[in-house]
């Protein structure tokens, strides 16, 4: 039995979308159980992040997969409070050797998505955890047009969809989405192989 921790922030409900599916993904893979982890506003006290309860959750996983939606070329404010949080888990190596992986979305093709994956997997290395990637090509170099890493991200999955200011129900790309699903397979998979 192996445990995939999904913690994220998301603002507009796009990363959320992204986890849920991530989610989904992970729990087709047999024996594993899926712990999925919002980081909210309320959360943070005085500029510091605290809930013991996720902590928990995440000190119990196998793997931790990392979401936050991409602001400004980098992470939101409120998940760099978590991962700040998360220093003192550092100073003792309590996360070394887990499976890490991340996701993220913005509103434009960019976005400078990259350099929020780049903040996710170095967070993960000073861990000294393990980074899964993405492990999928473009679907349309196989001749495919599900959509899948459409937007050509392999350090881990991208999502994007215009910004719609009328407060419209967040919508995922159906190609991001289905990436997403398969990140979180391949995640699941990867766990439960590194745990043999």
């Amino acid at each position: 039995m192996s445990t995939v921790a999904i913690v994220y922030f998301s603002g507009s409900g796009h990363t959320h979308l992204m986890a849920q599916a991530v989610a989904e993904g992970a729990g087709k893979i047999e024996g594993t159980t899926v712990e999925v982890l919002r980081i909210v506003g309320e959360q943070i006290v005085n500029g510091r992040w605290k809930d013991d309860a996720i902590i928990e959750k995440l000190n119990q996983s196998d793997a931790i997969v990392f979401g936050s939606p991409t602001y400004m070329g980098g992470v939101a404010a409120q998940f760099k409070a978590f991962i700040d949080a998360a220093s003192t888990i550092w100073f003792h190596h309590g996360w070394k050797d887990k499976l890490a992986a991340g996701f993220t979305h913005s509103s434009s093709p960019s976005g400078d998505k990259q350099g929020t994956l780049l903040y996710l997997v170095t967070n993960a290395a000073q861990h000294g955890m393990i980074w899964v990637n993405l492990g999928d090509l473009q679907s349309f170099l196989l001749g495919k047009d599900d959509g899948v890493n459409r937007l050509g991200g392999f350090l881990g999955a991208m999502g994007q969809s215009q910004i719609d200011m009328s407060g419209k129900e967040a919508v995922l790309d159906p190609g991001d989405r289905l990436t997403a699903e398969r990140f979180g397979q391949r995640i699941a998979e990867v766990t439960k192989r590194w745990l043999k």
